[in-house]
């Protein structure tokens, strides 16, 4: 493949250099976060940086950004320009969290600092953080009952927190007094600032170096660099026109009723284009997008089949895509759209990785777990604490199986790409609740010739605490996870209340502000991938490992796969295939 060079005012050694600086100060950024933050929900990194230039366009993200975040950064930059427009100083950093202004969700609260040189704009820095709570009716801010975005949390639209340098206290004030945890709050807010502004000193460093004109052709370079390699990869596929629906289990105010996400793929003179014609109206609950978090979906699916292209607005001049308003992928203000990545976004992703199976079968992969996140708030009566408390919980799960290996346990979901297990031990440091189970599901995986990844199952128990209350943002209790080229599909997803107790309760899938008191238990699995192929194709041998492994059963073993396993001795975890038993299955 080969590259043609367009730049006149840089080598390629020198743009080299400087990309990678790029990365690295955008990488610092994010460090800086780590380190000061202090939300629990942003140290496990719930989080994500970028260098935008002066028009908003992304220059460059980092190594460590979140799936979901990718494809927005540029949207809350420019939503800010044009908020500010020639009203933008030195010393000046913005909040925005506006999901109609090209956000996610209202929890995702972006810092933006721009940068100066010589008093001129040249770029902005931004950072954005996942704020464990913004307000609404529910602590943690998912209301699955939320119809319109007032229930979900305080709407920030673009608003100056530091004017010419000037810290607004008042502004921030305002803003997380509408929050539980204010101190909190206003900690991450500093943090995110705080790297915004390490962002704009490693810049500046560069262009000491290097000099403006050659830092700015970089960034020019940056995006002309990324768009030339996707161009060029994507001439090499085959063109046409490919066409997946997935789902959404229901619309709560409706019952019943599969919610069909209809996404068309076109490859044609080394563009793509997404179509998304034909997809569900927009919903009565919260699992409706964006454009900003629905187009972020098509940009994450399509980048994990390209990992070695860097990520900015490069790339999103090849990958364009037709959000129809006033669907469940566009919905308009003031929709309710907080939980849009357990909704449509996750659906976005799985029909793309289906769709890109049929395109590309040697890197197939079938539909990965769909994220999920169990809110537990209200009142911490433990003896020093006396506070708001909120326990904010995401599970790993199963990925898809390959078209030549399984799907990875327990991994980071696909939304999320990036993102850490949260320790059981901070958790049970920071709030009253503690983790009594966490461990691999077994049969979880969806059963092929390769077998979808393996689930969690997680249990815990309310320590004390009153005017607690709990939600759960989810999906796939109905539409599980479906395999691919003959693989079957993974387990349901759901909430146990008080399990094995005469109280016991299944809560479902998504719900919302469900009262629990002290003493209270509850478990939930998180889901397998799906498989791929035929179960009854996968080496009885394999099959064998994962009974000894723990991630099939001898029973779902001989169902699924045909393969008859004897048990010599449980204690030692010593089996074997039983061949003239199996040869008759």
């Amino acid at each position: 493949m080969e590259l043609k060079w367009s730049s006149q005012r840089l080598d390629p050694v020198t743009f080299e250099v400087l990309k990678n600086g790029f990365v690295n100060l955008v990488d610092q950024m994010a460090a800086q976060i780590l380190r000061t933050c202090y939300s629990f929900v942003i140290y496990c990194r719930d989080f994500s940086c970028c260098l935008n230039d002066k028009n908003g366009d992304t220059v460059m993200q980092g190594s460590w950004d979140i799936a979901v975040h990718v494809g927005t950064l540029h949207f809350t930059a420019k939503s800010v320009i044009e908020a500010f427009k020639d009203k933008i100083y030195p010393g000046d950093v913005f909040a925005i969290n506006d999901p109609y202004l090209g956000g996610t969700h209202f929890c995702d609260v972006r810092i933006i600092r721009p940068v100066f040189y010589e008093d001129e704009l040249i770029a902005f820095m931004q950072c954005n953080g996942h704020w464990a709570d913004v307000g609404g009716t529910v602590p943690g801010s998912f209301d699955i009952r939320a119809k319109e975005h007032y229930g979900e949390g305080i709407r920030i639209p673009p608003v100056k927190l530091w004017e010419r340098g000037v810290y607004r206290e008042d502004v921030a004030r305002l803003l997380v007094a509408n929050m539980r945890g204010e101190e909190d709050r206003l900690g991450d807010m500093r943090a995110q600032a705080e790297a915004a502004r390490i962002g704009e000193l490693q810049l500046l460093r560069l262009i000491k170096k290097y000099g403006k004109d050659t830092v700015l052709a970089a960034f020019e370079e940056c995006k002309d660099y990324v768009e030339r390699l996707a161009r060029n990869r994507i001439k090499e596929l085959p063109e046409g026109t490919w066409v997946v629906e997935d789902y959404i289990d229901m619309d709560p105010d409706k019952g019943e009723g599969l919610i069909p996400i209809r996404v068309s793929l076109t490859i044609k003179d080394g563009q793509l284009h997404y179509d998304l014609e034909g997809t569900h109206p927009y919903i009565g609950c919260f699992l409706n997008a964006t454009y900003g978090s629905a187009y972020s979906g098509v940009v994450a699916g399509t980048k994990m089949l390209f990992p070695d292209i860097p990520l900015n607005s490069g790339f999103y001049r090849v990958v364009t895509a037709n959000l129809p308003e006033g669907t469940v992928v566009n919905a308009p203000w003031p929709i309710a759209v907080t939980g849009f990545c357990s909704g449509a976004y996750e659906k976005i992703m799985n029909a793309i990785f289906e769709i890109w199976s049929n395109i590309l079968p040697e890197r197939a992969m079938a539909p990965c777990f769909n994220l999920e996140y169990l809110l537990v708030g209200g009142w911490d009566n433990r003896p020093g604490y006396n506070c708001h408390f909120m326990w904010y919980d995401w599970m790993a799960g199963g990925h898809g199986a390959r078209s030549d290996r399984d799907g990875s346990n327990c991994s980071a979901p696909m939304f999320g790409v990036g993102l850490t297990v949260q320790p059981c031990e901070g958790q049970e440091r920071l709030t009253p609740v503690v983790t009594s189970k966490h461990e691999i599901l077994t049969d979880s995986g969806g059963p092929g010739k390769f077998r979808g990844g393996c689930g969690l199952v997680k249990g815990g128990a309310l320590g004390k605490v009153e005017r607690a209350v709990m939600s759960y943002c989810c999906d796939r209790s109905r539409s599980i996870n479906m395999g691919i080229f003959g693989g079957l599909p993974s387990y349901p997803h759901g909430v146990i209340l008080n399990p094995g107790k005469e109280s016991e309760k299944y809560l479902g899938a998504i719900f919302s502000n469900y009262p629990v008191k002290e003493g209270d238990s509850f478990i939930r699995p998180s889901q397998g991938g799906g498989g791929l192929g035929d179960p009854l194709e996968r080496d009885p041998r394999r099959v064998l490992e994962d009974v000894i492994d723990g991630y099939v059963s001898i029973e779902r073993a001989r169902k699924d796969y045909g393969v008859v396993i004897k048990v010599i001795d449980e204690d030692l975890c010593k089996y074997e295939i039983d061949f003239a038993a199996t040869e008759k299955e």
